[in-house]
């Protein structure tokens, strides 16, 4: 290998790839837009940046690993960019909609979301390889700014437009923020195979289910993040009964054995 190569391979190293850190820049943008609205007072603008976010923020890895443009700094740029705009803003969004109004005990709450959120893209990180792909450990701090975003925006659409200050807001922001965690288990829909044939059935509901999302997105967006969010609990309290039943099955059929 002669200087040319190898200073040019030095070179490769030092740049980073455009395409899949500008779906980040832009995912980072609609955080910072988010954060910007909330101070404003522009909660629903505010839920929908954090949402559109959340668009970009999936579509940069599928566009990393669909042209092998994976980096360790695209790696780390984006755990930075999802602190801001699915810890922070979400953060700010609930704080100036909701939990203003309970004074320290509001701004503590909302910090306990970006805390929680920081650990655990932090814990994932570090669990990349360990933890089998088909599940999350813990709630995502994605789905979490979702739900926050989500439900800002059902609460506009039935009729609470403005401020909504409530005390299960609060515990409701506390709740999504033990979630993310927590060492429940979540489905991460990453072997989902949709290039592959499927019943037409499930095509045909498909459909419909998209056809519902569309015209009712206000309400059908709240039900599914919120679905997914409780969907985690449900799966560990199914689990732990069916290894409750399992216990007390082979202890009986021990007993019987030395009867």
């Amino acid at each position: 290998m002669n200087m040319d190569d190898s200073s040019r391979k030095i070179r490769m190293k030092k740049g980073i790839y455009i395409l899949p850190n500008l779906f980040t820049t832009a995912s980072l943008f609609c955080g910072f837009y988010s954060i910007i609205s909330s101070f404003k007072e522009l909660f629903v603008p505010a839920a929908i940046a954090v949402l559109v976010a959340v668009i970009f923020d999936g579509l940069d890895g599928r566009v990393a690993r669909l042209t092998n443009t994976t980096s360790k700094f695209g790696a780390e740029y984006d755990s930075l960019a999802d602190v801001i705009s699915f810890g922070v803003a979400p953060s700010l969004l609930a704080y100036s909609w909701s939990l203003s109004i309970y004074g320290k005990w509001g701004w503590i709450v909302a910090f306990l979301f970006v805390l929680c959120g920081a650990l655990r893209l932090a814990r994932y990180n570090i669990q990349i390889g360990i933890i089998e792909s088909k599940v999350f450990n813990g709630l995502p701090i994605p789905a979490a700014a979702s739900v926050l975003a989500t439900t800002v925006i059902f609460f506009d659409f039935i009729g609470a437009e403005g401020k909504f200050h409530n005390l299960f807001i609060l515990i409701f922001v506390v709740m999504l923020s033990l979630l993310m965690v927590s060492s429940v288990k979540y489905y991460s829909f990453k072997d989902m195979t949709l290039l592959s044939r499927k019943p037409f059935t499930i095509f045909f509901w498909s459909t419909v289910l998209l056809i519902i999302i569309v015209l009712e997105w206000e309400t059908m967006f709240f039900i599914l993040m919120l679905g997914y969010a409780i969907s985690g609990p449900v799966w560990w309290l199914i689990r732990f009964d069916r290894e409750r039943k399992k216990t007390a099955q082979e202890k009986k059929t021990g007993s019987d054995k030395k009867d």
